[in-house]
């Protein structure tokens, strides 16, 4: 099946608080994107789907945000949940491994995507959009299942990565600043073990 019909599939027949990867507060994501330095002006959200991290970077007021995601479903129904401030986002419905630009960020923030792409030339023009995306100085935080995390997601394959691996993936346009363990506990009480890795753009 198409990736993008994939997607629309997943969020068209199951319910946000449904799915396994479901954060009512991304508390670790926000606290990562704080921690940065200097706080960056420019946030895109790669893979945001129905994700609240775009509904809490409005609050914090981030003068710059936009939300990458193939599926148009997960798009619509977010645009829906913000109402009115839905304007003061930028939306792109895009596959990431297949767009050519999407404009200039400080900070590029990805919890849904990374892991999924196990085809090497997938990740080459992933890491090649984030590189022009990025300025030098730049951050990237990226999230994906960890060494020890599990093998499938939503019944795909899937590549699991730690802090060296990572590195190594990202190559040496980026420069790894933290990296760090997480333990999620999905909707239905199950643990799911991630890494997240923030990358400086060198």
């Amino acid at each position: 099946m198409p990736r993008k019909d994939h997607w629309d599939a997943v969020y068209t027949t199951k319910a946000n608080d449904e799915v396994s990867w479901f954060e009512a507060d991304p508390t670790i994501s926000l606290d990562l994107i704080q921690q940065v330095s200097p706080p960056p002006k420019s946030v895109i959200d790669v893979g945001g789907g129905q994700s609240f991290v775009v509904d809490r970077l409005l609050d914090f007021g981030t003068n710059h945000l936009a939300v990458l995601d193939i599926s148009s479903v997960a798009v619509s129904r977010t645009k829906e949940r913000l109402g009115e401030r839905a304007s003061h986002v930028e939306w792109i419905e895009a596959d990431v491994t297949s767009i050519s630009d999407v404009g200039t960020f400080d900070l590029w923030h990805d919890r849904a995507v990374f892991h999924f792409l196990t085809e090497p030339k997938d990740r080459e023009a992933y890491v090649e959009l984030a590189v022009k995306s990025i300025p030098v100085g730049g951050h990237l935080i990226i999230g994906t299942f960890a060494t020890d995390g599990p093998e499938k997601c939503s019944g795909l394959p899937v590549c699991r990565y730690d802090a060296v691996s990572m590195a190594s993936t990202l190559g040496n346009r980026f420069m790894l600043v933290s990296g760090h363990n997480h333990v999620h506990a999905t909707p239905s009480g199950k643990e799911k073990h991630l890494f997240y890795g923030v990358f400086q753009r060198v």
